[in-house]
């Protein structure tokens, strides 16, 4: 992905346009060890990215350590169709939910969509997936 292309998440800029993945998603893959994502939101938005792009170190980075498997498994010939956040909720400083869905097509051309509501905590500053719940 170049830097200038819209992010695989949609977030939208203040016309309603995506974001460039450098402005986005981008800032937070590219830069995970001194530019960690700012809110849980933001985590879930880059995490969705990274599925995408199937950057494993950063899904397992951003993988809070208690609930972190061993290793990611992409599927192959797997395509992301979209990603539409229901609501981002602070329970408090250090704890969110994030509802959202993501669409995809698989290799045989099924599509499919996940919902889930997903729980983050925030350590030493830095935002982690814990877990989540699927509809």
């Amino acid at each position: 992905m170049k830097d200038t292309d819209p992010c695989s998440c949609g977030r939208p800029d203040a016309r309603g346009r995506p974001l460039p993945y450098r402005d986005c998603c981008g800032r937070w893959l590219e830069h995970f060890d001194d530019a960690p994502a700012p809110d849980a939101q933001a985590l879930m938005r880059s995490r969705y990215s990274a599925f995408v792009l199937e950057r494993e170190a950063y899904l397992l980075a951003t993988w809070h350590p208690d609930f972190r498997p061993a290793t990611v498994e992409f599927d192959p010939g797997t395509r992301w169709l979209g990603l539409e956040v229901k609501s981002f909720r602070p329970i408090d400083t250090d704890h969110a939910e994030v509802t959202f869905v993501a669409r995809q097509r698989d290799a045989s051309g099924r599509a499919h969509r996940l919902q889930e509501k997903s729980r983050f905590v925030r350590e030493d500053g830095r935002w982690y997936y814990q877990n989540g719940d699927i509809a």
